[in-house]
């Protein structure tokens, strides 16, 4: 055997010690799956056995998970902690994942499959899973055309303008915040949007933080900036429309994750 294959076997070795418990054996909990591309049989870890092996290494650990609604897809977001008393802010590994409803599997949920796989990607950033082929959920479906609804469709390429916003002093977060170049106005509907309208709308509505110029409500929330989002919500008084919007964004992420 060469010193380059030696080399690999080592360092393949090196990986199995990651988060390793005495007595568990994760390999005994994985199930082959066949690779869409290649045809090859390969081992996959699920996000259960992932789950329980990161309950073995950090029995106090804290898996916290949202789902969002985005055009026919949910998108989930989830965060691994050491500790479940950690702040929002000390996550160990991060993750989302879009998922839609498929008409092959009635009873699954698009809302919980999207989480469940945000949840499984996040374990394996944090080291659980990586000495198999793929850690998480299923690779058994087509993705998500992320960039074709968020990006390219034309009614979500740029958030609508909104009016100019003025700096907030009264927040520690205040160096964070400046006006805005000046938009233009826009005319409003004399008649209220349906909610889901409404909640579209909110998505596009530009961040008045000046950190995150040029950046919509939407995505802040894609980016999990939710603690963004609230100070928005709760704090930003020049723009109540803006402020609405967050609110919105807030109340459906939590009804979504209920």
């Amino acid at each position: 055997m060469s010193t380059k294959s030696n080399d690999k076997s080592g360092a393949l070795d090196m990986i199995t010690t990651i988060h390793q418990v005495a007595g568990f054996d994760p390999t005994t909990l994985a199930i082959e799956y066949t690779d869409l591309n290649t045809g090859e049989k390969r081992m996959r870890l699920p996000v259960m056995a992932q789950m329980a092996w990161f309950r073995l290494v950090f029995p106090e650990g804290k898996v916290s998970v949202t789902a969002t609604l985005v055009k026919d897809y949910y998108v989930g977001h989830a965060k691994v902690y050491h500790n479940y008393m950690d702040p929002p802010e000390c996550f160990l590994a991060e993750a989302t994942a879009s998922r839609k409803y498929d008409p092959e599997k009635p009873t699954v949920s698009p809302r919980e499959w999207a989480q469940t796989a945000a949840i499984g990607v996040a374990l394996r950033n944090a080291g659980f899973g990586l000495q198999f082929h793929a850690a998480g959920d299923a690779f058994d479906q087509l993705a998500v055309d992320e960039l074709g609804e968020l990006i390219n469709t034309p009614d979500t390429v740029k958030p609508e303008p909104a009016s100019p916003t003025q700096p907030v002093s009264n927040n520690k977060d205040n160096e964070d915040l400046a006006e805005p170049s000046p938009q233009t106005e826009t005319v409003q509907d004399t008649e209220e949007a349906p909610p889901e309208d409404a909640f579209q709308n909110a998505l596009k509505m530009p961040c008045p933080i000046q950190k995150y110029s040029g950046k919509t409500l939407g995505d802040l929330l894609m980016a999990g900036e939710t603690n963004v989002l609230i100070w928005v919500a709760e704090k930003y008084k020049k723009d109540p429309e803006i402020a609405a919007g967050a609110r919105l964004i807030c109340e459906k992420s939590l009804e979504f994750s209920a």
